[in-house]
């Protein structure tokens, strides 16, 4: 299964049911990211999933466009919004290059558990840099694999091959903060929520 779309479909009921593995980090992750949120704050979100984090942090901003590759996806996460009576945040079944996304629109671009899923990750961080205004805050975890030695990127390619994997970048923590400040951003604050396996989250300003 090489079309990722069609992979997150397929896991997206289950994956909805599946609870969080480690709230103490999750919860973290959600207060790092509070502080750097402002009651007027236009967000997007990309990889939202189905769409728990976005409700989550919607009290803490004017609104939420939060997208995803999966229609099934985003299906549920509208579903979650109504239930939870959340207005402010809009689900779209969208990429991160999608021709809608107005260049320089944002406040802050949000990607949790989302960047190792891209192919060209330096592509995609210059795309998030074109999307915000001057000074908007690009907020990111992203799970480094390759600190963990070589094993993920000889078993990862097999799991792809067998369906039971999308595609996945190992990546080093140093080669991601490089990637991001290489794409114009300056990093403001640095965190690993959890340590092991690292998930590294940043918070970088756009110059």
């Amino acid at each position: 299964m090489s079309d990722p779309a069609r992979f997150w479909d397929k896991f997206a009921l289950k994956y909805s049911k599946k609870p969080v593995k480690d709230m103490e980090n999750y919860d973290k992750t959600l207060d790092r990211a509070r502080n750097h949120l402002s009651g007027s704050d236009e967000v997007l979100e990309v990889g939202c999933g189905t769409g728990t984090t976005a409700l989550i942090l919607a009290p803490s901003v004017k609104e939420i466009i939060a997208s995803d590759i999966s229609s099934r996806m985003i299906e549920i996460a509208k579903e979650k919004a109504v239930h939870q009576q959340v207005e402010n945040v809009r689900f779209d079944h969208a990429t991160l290059f999608d021709e809608n996304l107005e260049e320089g629109s944002f406040d802050v671009v949000m990607a949790f558990n989302f960047l190792h899923l891209l192919e060209d990750i330096p592509v995609g961080v210059r795309r998030v840099n074109d999307l915000l205004k001057p000074g908007g805050r690009f907020i990111s975890k992203t799970i480094c694999l390759r600190e963990q030695g070589r094993r993920w990127g000889i078993l990862l390619p097999i799991m792809k091959r067998l369906g039971f994997a999308p595609y996945v970048k190992c990546l080093k923590v140093a080669e991601l903060e490089e990637i991001i400040t290489s794409a114009g951003f300056e990093i403001v604050e640095r965190g690993l929520y959890p340590p092991s396996p690292p998930c590294r989250f940043i918070v970088a300003r756009r110059s």
